[in-house]
């Protein structure tokens, strides 16, 4: 006699009820993101690896914003901060990074409502699904996140029902070399970032020194100005700007903008030119940058003649790209190019946008073939320049409108960006 044991089918058990929605950031998008979801009623927690909130921007704090401060506060946290009797800046004056941080991102933070759900010097590692990787199909879309977290105490993890990654990508500039490929050697403390604070906290690094700006967008004419500026103070301050092309028309001389702070600069950049104050390097094509005794040595070809040059500190200012490394578990669709969701690709790719517009775009764009996963702000633009907060602000309402289970406020979305007349398609990108 022999004996069959059945055992009724039973339904799929989403693991992930009651836990939170995870924000990684807590900037402008990252928080913007908390006060959307906290607005529907759904649980957040926001991971910060810095120790206040908006720690990236203080880095490039002393810069003034091309935007005023009616394009850079999101609506819902408007409402949190508005509940808490904030009172909003001019909303005409142009904020610097510090005024953004010190009027609007830290009282925010400090709301009844996001001040127990942001956890600080908390830096996310790695992102997963509990008991799966990548490879492992069955039960994916229930089960929990899982995050490995790195903080001053040691590693934990954490668990989440859904992933917004709003982490920014200043902290992974794009390489010197044309290529894309990392120097050589290891070039130290030669070489810097964008937007150094040249004649502030950082001017010891550039008075009295042979600077190499490189870099053909508005970090790096906001720069060159600063330098200019210091070269005045300081005479023997010698400035140079190398560019990749024959020009540089993302900074064409006076565009019409609707961003006036930005439009000016290319004039201001131009006349700084044509005044002498700083040498141009134009079609230069950079292969290598190496250390020398005398300073740095950087290499490569000029209108396609080997050409180089020798300075003492190079500002890279060549833009950001993604840093993906802690995602390897997640399905990510990305474009091949761009670096950012397959779908909103095609909308910001600088190799085919004409500046001006951004497409409306939300959830159905930043959708990945992990459920519930979703780039967000400057990290979903990939490396496209053409990133403004009120994109990201309206990314985070979609994404938070769609984990709420109203799709079709998640998809009925409205974006409405100031125009620029500071673009071209064929000088392979745009306007930030």
């Amino acid at each position: 006699m022999s004996f069959a044991l059945t055992v009724p089918p039973r339904p799929e058990r989403d693991r992930r009820a009651g836990l939170p929605v995870a924000i990684i950031g807590a900037g402008p998008v990252g928080l913007a993101a908390a006060a959307h979801l906290i607005e529907r009623g759904l649980p957040v927690v926001v991971f910060e690896a810095g120790r206040t909130a908006g720690a990236a921007v203080r880095e490039w704090g002393h810069t003034r914003l091309f935007s005023p401060w009616r394009y850079v506060v999101d609506a819902a946290a408007r409402r949190l901060l508005g509940a808490e009797g904030w009172t909003a800046p001019d909303a005409d004056d142009l904020p610097t990074g510090d005024d953004l941080i010190d009027r609007y991102l830290e009282p925010l933070a400090r709301t009844d409502a996001l001040a127990s759900v942001i956890r600080y010097d908390t830096r996310v590692e790695a992102v997963s699904r509990r008991g799966m990787d990548r490879t492992r199909s069955a039960g994916r879309a229930a089960a929990p996140f899982q995050l490995r977290l790195r903080t001053p105490e040691g590693t934990t993890d954490a668990t989440a029902r859904a992933v917004i990654d709003a982490s920014g990508t200043t902290s992974s500039p794009r390489s010197l070399l044309s290529s894309g490929l990392a120097p050589e050697g290891d070039l130290g403390d030669c070489v810097t970032t964008a937007l150094p604070d040249v004649r502030g906290r950082h001017r010891g690094r550039f008075a009295g020194r042979r600077v190499l700006v490189v870099g053909a967008g508005h970090s790096a004419a906001n720069t060159l100005i600063g330098l200019a500026a210091l070269a005045e103070e300081d005479p023997s301050t010698r400035v140079a700007w190398a560019v990749r092309n024959d020009g540089t028309a993302r900074l064409a001389a006076d565009a019409a903008d609707d961003l006036a702070a930005r439009g000016r600069l290319g004039g201001a950049v131009h006349r700084l030119v044509a005044d002498g104050r700083v040498e141009q390097v134009v079609s230069f094509e950079i292969d290598d940058v190496c250390v020398v005794d005398d300073g740095v040595r950087v290499t490569g070809r000029r209108s396609g003649e080997p050409f180089a040059l020798e300075v003492d500190v190079i500002v890279n200012a060549t833009g950001f790209r993604p840093d993906l490394s802690m995602l390897r578990e997640i399905r990510l669709g990305v474009d091949e190019i761009v670096e950012a969701p397959r779908a909103l690709a095609p909308l910001i790719d600088p190799n085919l946008h004409s500046c001006g517009s951004v497409p409306p775009h939300g959830v159905a764009e930043l959708t990945h073939p992990e459920p519930d996963f979703y780039l967000a702000g400057m990290k979903s633009y990939g490396r496209a320049p053409t990133f403004l907060l009120l994109t990201g602000y309206e990314q985070v309402r979609s994404i938070a409108a769609e984990l709420a289970g109203d799709r079709a406020a998640a998809r009925q979305v409205d974006l409405v960006l100031p125009e620029t007349g500071v673009c071209t398609t064929d000088a392979g990108s745009c306007c930030a």
